[in-house]
This record gives C-alpha cells, sequence and structure tokens, in this order.
C-alpha cells in the first residue's frame, strides 16, 4: 500500500504542477517585496531582464476569481489562513453588542495586513476601504493602528503585553503615532477607533473557524459593494483591489 502524503509533499507537488502551466512566462518580483526580504542593489547597472513573455492578466497559481468579485471573494480567494484574525475579532465585536457599522470595522480593522502591507495598516486599510465605507469605520481603521499602543482605563483598555514581548519593554512609538493619537484623543470618533482594539484578538483560537458569510447581512448593508466588481470601479482605491486580485502581473 502506498504511503500517503504529507501536507509540505503535497505543496511541493502543487507547486510544481502550476509551474508547468506557466510555461516560459517571466514573473517579476518587485521590490517592496525584494525589499521585505532584506534584498538590496545599489548597482549603476540597469537591466529589464531575459526578454520573454511576461505573466499580464489572471495567473493560474492562484484561485481564479469571478469576473465581478466581491468583498466576501476576496476574502475566500486572496486572504490567508490569518483571516480568522479578523473574522474572530468581528465575532467578538457581535458578543459584545457593537453595532454593524463597528463590527464592520472590527472585520477589516486589519485588512492591510491580511492582504497588502503589515506596515502602517491602519493607514493602508483605510485607503482600501474609504470608498466602500462610512467615514466613521474609514477613520477608526485609520485611527486604531496608533490608539492600540496607549492604554485607556475608562474603558478596560491596557497596553497589550504581547507588544511588550514582540517590540521590547522600552518600545517608544514614532512621533508620527503619538501625533495621532493626540489627535484621535479628543475626536467625536474616538471611540469608535478604542472599540476596534478593545475587541483585537491578539491571539486568535485555532480551534475556532469563523465563516465570512457569517457577517453578509452585515456587508451587504454597510459595504458599498461596486456593481461592477470590486477592483473594476473607478474609485480612488480600485487599483489597490486590482492589485490584490493579479499580484504577480508585470506592469
Amino acid at each position: 500500500m502506498a504511503q500517503a502524503k504529507g501536507v509540505s509533499e503535497q505543496a511541493e507537488e502543487l507547486e510544481f504542477r502550476q509551474m508547468q502551466e506557466l510555461g516560459e512566462l517571466m514573473i517579476y518580483r518587485s521590490q517592496i517585496n525584494k525589499l521585505a526580504d532584506g534584498e538590496w542593489d545599489d548597482s549603476p547597472e540597469f537591466s529589464l531582464g531575459p526578454l520573454k513573455q511576461s505573466l499580464m492578466g489572471e495567473d493560474p497559481r492562484l484561485p481564479q476569481m469571478p469576473e465581478k468579485p466581491t468583498l466576501v471573494d476576496f476574502f475566500n480567494l486572496r486572504f490567508g489562513p490569518s483571516k480568522q484574525h479578523l473574522l474572530q475579532s468581528a465575532a467578538l465585536g457581535v458578543k459584545n453588542g457593537l453595532s454593524e457599522k463597528m463590527v464592520l470595522a472590527c472585520l477589516l480593522h486589519d485588512v492591510s495586513v491580511i492582504a497588502f502591507f503589515r506596515p502602517d495598516h491602519g493607514y493602508w486599510g483605510a485607503q482600501m476601504l474609504e470608498p466602500y465605507v462610512d467615514e466613521e469605520v474609514a477613520w477608526a481603521i485609520r485611527m486604531h493602528q496608533a490608539l492600540r499602543f496607549f492604554p485607556d482605563e475608562s474603558v478596560g483598555y491596557e497596553y497589550p503585553e504581547a507588544y511588550a514581548k514582540r517590540f521590547g519593554v522600552d518600545y517608544q512609538v514614532e512621533p508620527y503615532i503619538q501625533r495621532d493619537y493626540d489627535y484621535a484623543r479628543s475626536h467625536k470618533w474616538y471611540m469608535s477607533a478604542r472599540m476596534i482594539c478593545l475587541n483585537d484578538l491578539y491571539a486568535f483560537d485555532p480551534d475556532v473557524e469563523v465563516q465570512v458569510e457569517d457577517f453578509e447581512d452585515i456587508i451587504g448593508r454597510h459595504f458599498k459593494q461596486p456593481e461592477e466588481g470590486l477592483g473594476n470601479d473607478s474609485s480612488p482605491a480600485a487599483h489597490m483591489w486590482r492589485t490584490l486580485r493579479r499580484p504577480a502581473n508585470a506592469l
């Protein structure tokens, strides 16, 4: 009897089959992708590389997206397993009685971490979402990045123990984080951003799996889904969703 293949072996075989499907197509890595791996080249030489056909359009290595993708499609087909952090945070928000609008904010607060970039994720996430959500939701997502570093005893929010371990007990925030905290502290929507912090699960439960479909009604009522599909519209943020859909496009 043949021995069952392990998960890693199956993944390697899948990757090999996907590379075969690509044939001779060139796949380019973006500069920010290289920088994130600590790669730096200040050589004065410049080259476009070998003149081969480059991948443009849909990437056969990725799950196929519908022609008019929705936010739920991006959750299911482009967001990685760490999306459970978003889903469980939103579920906690429901349990704690937050309004639907703020549950949506919890559901999307780390969308940039899950889909795009970790640095300045609150700012990136707000920019991705501004055309499609209420102004208060986008503001809260932007400002939760600063507020999470500052305790608020009035609502029982303490400085996360995980931050002390990850960044060091003597870590000091950047001046722009301090500036935005000071600004947010006296803003009319301060508590909206603070609610994201209070329902932000810093360690989600690996034994619990929440589905994005559990929030379809809330998304339907509070997310302005473009009729032509997310990324196919002409909003100032549509290009970010197109990039997420086809991240290996040469240009």
